[in-house]
């Protein structure tokens, strides 16, 4: 009988895996995977076909080291289709190594064995176009025919079809990179770590715990643990409550990360499905806070280190090689492939974009979202265009097939629910967005933390000359500003001055920590060396969560939920009566684009007259509602992508960062070594890992152009010519990064349109 296989091995033919044996093992993984959102028969049957096309001649010759160009997953989709009339399983066999593709009536209607033969659209030769040919040899490995289906559904037209589309692709490449990882693994190798379960209820036990803990600090007024105490409580009530969406509105300072996880460890213990709980933060730097503390709560009662998983750029966690890594990273760097850990913190831009992304690996992890409680974190800073299509996605996940709970929470909660009609427009019933408040009006938590009095000065705008003497005249002020050149421009006006600090983005993230650390030093109590001058110009940068405590915050006109979250940074921790917000129209009045302005107008607007306060929650409905009447709350062309299902447009369209910039690595802490490291070898997903803290994006000219100084690098290619990284570069030239600016593209200017 003649043996056909999948995957070749190091050692030898004796070693290759038979294709029946991958065949059957990917169908139980990904039905497995697919089990916690009913879908464990039509996984199985994908993980069955997926691979379909390796029962050809060319492709056993190809394993043989013969021939190439050949495509193996097509003839299965197209199987999928005119046999099984599954539209999701023919898009998902499809795309396991491609990605998915569009899924219109057209394009499904030519994919087709003619039309492949004929005119393949990569260019690839199918390995056996002859299913009378595949499915005997099929069937003689004992692998079982799915049942024929006479009808071929209509195609769907919405959100929730792709993500049920993505959940299943998800389920497919996940079982399909693991197979494969274990047919090819080396005998001598370690295996695979396993996920720990998340053990709610021990858990919880551990976060009470340390709540009762907290509770007795007496550094931390009275008034404001009584305030954390409520919230927490209401956290705990609203957990053993049964909605799937949620919003969370609570000022900050009053404990919100850990009030969140309460709710969701409650609720984790009341509701049997809940398997894991992802944190989704948009910055780093709340994400470092916030991982630190959750791992406090849980290393102290022994749940292991990687029952945090952390998941974003700069975790040093992707790409790295196995030799050297000592067990913990290598575990890690395994788990957060397809995020197999009890709790995630994660980015926005991880968790959203690969929500709608097309891309296996992207994709991998997204069947782990089933059964889970997402807290997503200052969801303010979502942008206004992808409002309707995230919400739509959240909303079908929060339904009862996945059994996921969605927790929108921040100090200024975007009035969501009057979008209700336009999400749930296109969509099945039950969806939209009419959320549960967790906190009740009853606490007035905004009231009674009460510490910042607003002074509003936007009658006339201030001159830097003033904006200066305010902050000469303070021994400890921050002053946030909306683009980089205005934070350029008002920190050299007070260069001399002590405790001088500048924060923005043209700083690298490792020379940001720094500057962050030595600021709440000069913070903190006078027992600790703090109490110190402490003067610091900044953009956005510090605001939404980073745990800064000023007595005088500064802020430049902006958004209204920018100017809140400014207000967070003033007497944060209650430690006086009343801190100062002081909110002034700068001289210069520029923003860092459109949408921007016209939000910062708003407030302005609001402000005379006289609906401006910034501890009433109905002042942010109001802006948010008016707002909203003027700014798109989604995407036309995002929308149409949607309604004809192309998956690799909608992945295309749907990015909460802006792409053009480059990485350009700077000549800060080990970034100059690292540099000469890929002058020399080139780069590789390894080198990008190490490299991030060190990294600045910047923006080419309107030209297209980089400064001179930013020098090309290659790419690694196994078996290839270096190539030339389009997205990377670096900087040797040690005057265009200034120990107080950070990156200066000629030694002291700046793109004055460029904030952050």
């Amino acid at each position: 009988m003649t043996i056909y296989y999948g995957h070749t091995h190091k050692l030898g033919k004796a070693h290759w895996q038979p294709l029946w044996s991958h065949a059957y093992m990917v169908a139980l993984r990904a039905g497995t995977h697919a089990q916690p959102f009913g879908e464990t028969p039509r996984a199985y049957r994908m993980g069955l076909l997926h691979d379909l096309g390796k029962y050809g001649d060319s492709f056993q010759r190809r394993l043989e080291g013969e021939g190439s160009g050949l495509d193996h997953w097509s003839i299965g989709a197209v199987f999928a289709k005119q046999h099984c009339r599954d539209l999701a399983l023919t898009l998902c066999i499809q795309g396991h190594h491609i990605g998915l593709q569009k899924g219109d009536g057209a394009t499904l209607d030519a994919l087709n064995v003619q039309n492949l033969t004929e005119k393949h659209p990569l260019e690839l030769r199918l390995t056996e176009p002859k299913l009378g040919i595949l499915m005997p040899r099929f069937e003689a490995d004992g692998l079982a025919v799915p049942p024929k289906v006479k009808r071929l559904p209509s195609v769907p037209e919405n959100a929730a079809a792709m993500l049920d589309t993505r959940m299943l692709f998800s389920a497919l490449v996940d079982a399909d990179y693991l197979d494969t990882e274990s047919a090819m693994r080396m005998p001598d190798a370690p295996l695979r770590p396993s996920g720990l379960h998340l053990e709610a209820a021990k858990a919880l036990a551990a976060l009470e715990k340390h709540l009762a803990i907290l509770g007795q600090n007496t550094d931390i007024p009275d008034k404001t643990r009584e305030l954390r105490r409520d919230l927490m409580d209401a956290c705990a009530a609203a957990g053993h409550q049964g909605g799937r969406r949620w919003t969370l509105t609570a000022p900050t300072g009053s404990g919100k990360t850990l009030a969140m996880l309460r709710f969701a460890l409650t609720r984790a213990v009341q509701d049997e499905r809940i398997r894991r709980i992802v944190v989704v933060l948009p910055f780093l730097s709340i994400l470092d806070q916030t991982v630190d503390e959750y791992r406090k709560v849980f290393r102290a009662a022994e749940f292991g280190e990687q029952f945090v998983l952390e998941h974003h750029s700069l975790a040093g966690t992707q790409g790295m090689p196995d030799d050297g890594q000592d067990e913990q990273r290598r575990a890690a760097r395994f788990l957060t492939q397809n995020w197999d850990a009890p709790i995630i913190v994660t980015t926005s831009v991880q968790l959203l974009e690969s929500l709608h992304a097309n891309h296996p690996g992207t994709c991998r992890k997204l069947h782990r979202l089933a059964g889970s409680v997402l807290l997503l974190d200052e969801v303010q800073t979502l942008p206004t265009a992808l409002a309707v299509t995230t919400l739509k996605t959240l909303s079908h996940l929060a339904t009862e097939k996945y059994g996921a709970v969605v927790v929108m929470a921040t100090a200024t909660q975007p009035a969501f629910d009057t979008l209700h009609e336009a999400i749930s427009r296109d969509e099945p019933q039950g969806g939209g967005w009419q959320p549960q408040d967790i906190a009740p009006p009853g606490l007035r938590l905004f009231e009674r933390a009460k510490r910042v009095r607003s002074v509003w000065k936007l009658d006339n705008a201030a001159p830097w000359d003033e904006v200066e003497s305010w902050l000469r005249a303070e021994n400890q002020a921050l002053c946030i500003v909306n683009l980089k050149a205005h934070a350029l421009e008002l920190a050299r006006r007070l260069e001399g001055v002590d405790g001088l600090t500048h924060l923005s983005t043209s700083l690298c993230p490792a020379h940001r920590r720094v500057v962050l650390e030595d600021i709440r030093e000069r913070l903190g109590p006078p027992s600790k060396g703090g109490g110190r001058p402490c003067r610091v110009v900044a953009t956005q940068c510090v605001e939404a969560g980073v745990d800064l405590d000023f007595p005088l915050v500064i802020r430049a006109l902006a958004p209204l939920d920018s100017i809140a979250q400014a207000a967070g940074r003033c007497n944060r921790h209650a430690l006086q009566e009343f801190g100062e917000l002081r909110v002034f129209l700068p001289e210069e009045e520029k923003y860092p684009g459109d949408s921007y302005r016209r939000a910062a107008q708003l407030a302005r607007t609001l402000w005379k007259e006289g609906a401006l306060d910034l501890e009433e929650a109905q002042t942010f409905r109001r802006y948010y509602q008016r707002l909203w009447q003027y700014q798109a709350t989604d995407s036309k062309p995002l929308s149409e992508a949607i309604l004809s299902q192309d998956y690799p447009e909608v992945a295309k369209l749907y990015r909460l960062i802006p792409k053009a910039a480059v990485n350009v690595v700077m000549p800060y802490g080990k970034g100059m070594e690292l540099m000469d490291e890929a002058a020399q070898n080139g780069i590789d997903a390894f080198w990008m890992r190490r490299v991030q803290p060190y990294t600045v994006s910047v923006f080419p000219d309107r030209n297209g152009k980089l400064p001179a100084h930013c020098e090309p690098i290659n790419y690694k290619q196994r078996g290839k010519e270096l190539k030339e990284a389009e997205d990377w570069r670096i900087c040797r030239y040690e005057q265009a990064y200034n120990d107080m600016f950070g990156y200066l593209p000629d030694g002291g200017g700046a793109n004055p349109y460029s904030a952050f």
